[in-house]
């Protein structure tokens, strides 16, 4: 892959403080070169507990109004405790492929859906989860990441996680994201 080519991570701080009563997560997408050069943030958020995640990717996306970042990389499926993102309904909004790249071995999500909701709440976090693409195991720099993918042959979005990840196990698009999503939590909290 060229080292021009950019993508564009997105990913989530959250720190639960009921004394404040926090109700939202931040989100933050870094669009970063394949060379590792950063190039571009914004900053978003999503509701805690809510299902407006997959409008509050998109808005994020929009906001940065970045078409020469081929790639959309998510550090999550699930963000702010089951926002579950509709990874189709972002790839058909911003037309280009979607990647979620997640960084733990899971049994998957719906054990936790259940615990946590109930009646039609369950129900539509249970229908976009089920939705989602499967999620498949992927060997990068001797670390596993488990990667779903619209718009893009498994085979091809091996190799844009592969592009994007210079060390270790984490995307750089990604891990540049969490960083900034984490200062932009941590400056709005001392705001409060």
């Amino acid at each position: 892959m060229k080292s021009g080519v950019r993508a564009l991570g997105i990913a989530e701080s959250y720190r639960a403080d009921r004394t404040r009563g926090r109700t939202r997560s931040t989100l933050a997408g870094a669009v970063v070169r394949a060379d590792r050069a950063f190039d571009g943030l914004a900053y978003g958020s999503c509701r805690v507990g809510g299902t407006d995640g997959t409008a509050a990717v998109i808005d994020l996306i929009d906001e940065l109004d970045r078409p020469d970042a081929r790639y959309i990389l998510l550090g999550a499926v699930a963000p702010a405790w089951y926002n579950v993102l509709d990874l189709s309904t972002i790839h058909r909004a911003v037309d280009q492929p979607v990647l979620a790249v997640t960084f733990e071995a899971s049994g998957g999500l719906e054990a936790g859906l259940r615990d946590a909701f109930s009646g039609p709440e369950l129900e539509e976090r249970l229908e976009t989860y089920r939705a989602l693409p499967e999620r498949r195991e992927l060997s990068v720099n001797e670390e596993t990441v488990y990667v779903r993918c619209v718009g893009l042959e498994p085979a091809d979005a091996d190799e844009v996680v592969r592009a994007f990840t210079p060390a270790g196990g984490r995307p750089e698009p990604i891990r540049v994201a969490r960083q900034a999503a984490r200062a932009g939590a941590s400056y709005v909290r001392s705001l409060e």
